[in-house]
């Protein structure tokens, strides 16, 4: 299965593209807006391709099968650039998934994104988790093979393999592994479970595939 990984250039597009390379049933596309960026893809194992969320990136799309919407605008950036990355250039990359008739999209999205009326959400958070929202809901609605991974606050610890999950996670409160999540939008390409469904996560006791499948 060839899977492009849309912000392969971030920490957990690039934890995405080194698990993706390990497992030998999949052939890691890694998107990245500048060439100078290419040596790093490659040095995961990777095929780094060309592609900007904020142009046109369809050329990207070439003989992939599924996609892992890893992308964000990050923290330092206005709210201008975190609709044109987070909500458009997400909505853009489903609607050429549709068109490219891709197997399975695998979005990476914000723990309480689905109802944001279950959140206390901060004034510098609202346009994010508008976005995020926006995004999924566009997703669900595409008619595309998904999953919607929703994790808690991220922290670069070392990789548990533990998480707990639910399509709204009662408790809120904790964090999760970038390598933990990475792990978790790799699995969801082919886990049955997560078939069109959205998942909270956040590390927790419990081996991930089982709650994976308790999900």
């Amino acid at each position: 299965m060839d899977v492009l990984v849309i912000g392969a250039n971030g920490t957990t597009g690039r934890l995405t593209i080194d698990k993706l390379a390990k497992r030998n049933k999949y052939y890691a596309r890694g998107m990245v807006r500048k060439e100078s960026q290419f040596e790093e893809i490659e040095k995961l194992g990777g095929l780094p391709v060309l592609g900007d969320l904020e142009n046109d990136f369809e050329q990207a799309f070439e003989e992939v099968d599924a996609v892992i919407f890893a992308a964000g605008s990050g923290g330092h950036t206005g709210d201008d650039k975190t609709k044109s990355i987070d909500e458009e250039g997400a909505i853009r990359a489903i609607d050429l998934s549709v068109k490219k008739g891709i197997k399975k999209f695998v979005m990476l999205s914000a723990i309480g994104a689905g109802d944001l009326s279950t959140m206390e959400i901060s004034d510098d958070m609202k346009a994010y988790y508008h976005a995020k929202h926006n995004a999924d809901k566009h997703l669900e609605n595409s008619g595309l093979n998904y999953s919607i991974i929703r994790p808690g606050l991220l922290t670069d610890n070392k990789e548990t393999g533990k998480i707990r999950a639910a399509e709204i996670l009662t408790d809120r409160k904790g964090d999760i592994t970038r390598a933990d999540v990475a792990t978790v939008l790799v699995l969801a390409l082919e886990h049955e479970n997560l078939n069109n469904k959205a998942v909270e996560i956040l590390n927790d006791e419990e081996d991930m595939i089982t709650a994976l499948n308790r999900a």
